[in-house]
């Protein structure tokens, strides 16, 4: 585990990534959110992120999110960035503030009838399967109208926008397809559905530079803020 100040030194490192790739694509760099992902680590990496003064953290987890927030200052976000299973559906409206990876009908309803029953209302990305790769999760893109649809019909999901995860490749140009296809899914959906999709979660440490150029809003950020994460 980094200590916190080489953990702050890093993380000044990519938020000057993140102004020089906003200013590169002609943004203006309070657009773009670090999204630090602690997964793995101890809580003290939730503890560095909040002392730093960034406000939410992403976990791929519910259980190991379970476990951490009880022991983290109460005004942390925590966001769901890994593939959510159903029937850790309560579990993870109980634990998250957030849920981005929202990747199926069935799911976005069974979240959105649980939160109602417990009288809380949460955020939602829509996970998208833009790169079209078999290794990740995400609904394809044919298929995003049909997650946002039933998402939209639960009051206490507030929808705000998509994310999705770049497939695995030297060629930077995979990366580039992928978060243009999310932006343009975006696009098509806020069209169809008359609704605001501000948020595009999409790039990480290696490729947060082509996600800004393509619209990126949030950059979830592990490795090079935290160094390489211990086995799980």
């Amino acid at each position: 585990m980094v200590t916190y100040d080489q953990f702050a030194g890093r993380a000044e490192a990519v938020l000057g990534r993140i102004r020089q790739a906003c200013a590169a694509a002609g943004r203006a760099s309070g657009s773009v959110r670090l999204l630090p992902v602690t997964k793995t680590h101890p809580v003290e990496a939730a503890l560095y992120a909040h002392r730093f003064g960034l406000p939410a953290v992403g976990e791929n987890r519910v259980q190991e999110a379970l476990q951490k927030r009880p022991q983290a200052p109460g005004g942390l976000r925590w966001e769901l960035i890994g593939h959510l299973q159903s029937n850790k559906a309560k579990q993870a409206l109980q634990t998250f503030d957030v849920i981005q990876s929202v990747d199926s009908p069935e799911l976005a309803a069974r979240l959105g009838r649980i939160a109602g029953e417990l009288g809380l209302v949460r955020e939602a990305l829509i996970q998208v399967n833009s790169g079209d790769d078999p290794a990740k999760f995400g609904c394809d893109l044919a298929a995003a109208p049909a997650v946002l649809e039933a998402a939209l019909a639960h009051p206490a999901l507030k929808v705000t926008g998509l994310m999705a995860i770049a497939p695995l490749s030297d060629d930077p140009a995979v990366a580039t397809r992928t978060f243009e296809a999310l932006r343009r899914c975006r696009d098509e959906l806020e069209a169809r559905f008359a609704v605001r999709l501000p948020e595009l979660s999409m790039g990480m440490s290696g490729d947060l530079e082509l996600a800004v150029a393509a619209g990126s809003t949030c950059v979830r950020v592990g490795s090079a803020l935290f160094g390489e994460r211990p086995s799980a």
